[in-house]
């Protein structure tokens, strides 16, 4: 389906992802899932949200066309960067004033990110001579991350902190891409290595640790929040599509119920993640909200 495809690449999902990891067996948590749609859209799909609840992320209309949405409570905002088109919203900022990061197609095809704020866009463009970003993920002190293309199309992480970026890669990597930062400036990455598999790493600004989603064939970081907490979309051997959580040091692996994909990606303070899921493959998302314990 077009839509489908092209909300995951606006998403970021621009690697080539496969992972393989081995963990101890953590106890069982549970989770209970409600499902988020908007009223008369087609397609809806959640991508972080801040520890008051309000959720940000893309829906399709009935046209196609996609657009960037804040939710709170009941009350909806669409949010289109109004510099191009396809706007996705990719990341919220904790607590306070609202702060919202993502990206759009300019006119010109290629994909900018953006900081929206107090009703006012700013283009995140990346570091001079990239050819394409995305913002995904903002703190409380403005700190963005997210990713760039560099003229040869290497796809690199970013911190952006003031007016300054800090070029973010893992080590041997081939290409990363940064997620989601916390206020303790930890920031999640997802990279491709050398035999083109991709792995997940948790940044603490001088070392990257691998964080991948034990036994799965593609393991992608999505958010993570002031614990630490990570999570995860993660792929089998069928390429099906799984959440995952990594808590308190343990992975725990979930799906939405009697869903044939599941796409997990935000999470705040107080144990709820958000996503998407298909009941059927190829056709539409519709998000969910889930709270763990």
């Amino acid at each position: 389906m077009k839509n489908r495809k092209s909300i995951l690449f606006v998403l970021g999902v621009v690697l080539v992802l496969m992972a393989a990891a081995t963990a101890a067996d953590a106890p069982k948590l549970t989770f209970k899932f409600t499902t988020v749609n908007l009223p008369g859209e087609p397609q809806t799909f959640p991508l972080a949200v801040n520890n008051s609840g309000v959720m940000v992320g893309s829906y399709t209309d009935a046209s196609g066309a996609l657009h960037g949405f804040m939710l709170k409570g009941k009350k909806l905002t669409t949010i289109d960067d109004p510099s191009g088109g396809s706007t996705s919203c990719m990341g919220i900022n904790p607590n306070g004033t609202i702060a919202i990061v993502g990206s759009y197609f300019s006119n010109a095809g290629s994909i900018t990110g953006f900081l929206y704020k107090n009703g006012t866009f700013t283009d995140i463009p990346g570091p001079g001579g990239s050819i394409g970003a995305a913002a995904a993920g903002i703190d409380d002190k403005g700190n963005i991350v997210g990713w760039y293309q560099d003229s040869s199309t290497v796809v690199h992480g970013f911190l952006l902190k003031g007016s300054t970026y800090t070029t973010l890669d893992v080590p041997g990597a081939t290409g990363t891409a940064a997620s989601g930062i916390n206020n303790h400036g930890s920031i999640v990455v997802s990279w491709v290595d050398s035999s083109g598999a991709v792995e997940s790493s948790l940044y603490d600004g001088k070392t990257y640790k691998t964080i991948n989603v034990p036994g799965a064939m593609n393991s992608q970081a999505g958010g993570l929040n002031q614990a630490g907490d990570v999570v995860y979309t993660w792929f089998d051997s069928s390429n099906t599509g799984h959440g995952a959580l990594r808590h308190a040091g343990k992975y725990y692996k979930f799906g939405f119920p009697k869903s044939v994909y599941t796409f997990a990606n935000g999470i705040n303070d107080h144990q709820l993640i958000v996503g998407a899921y298909e009941t059927t493959k190829g056709r539409p998302f519709s998000g969910f909200k889930a709270t763990y314990k």
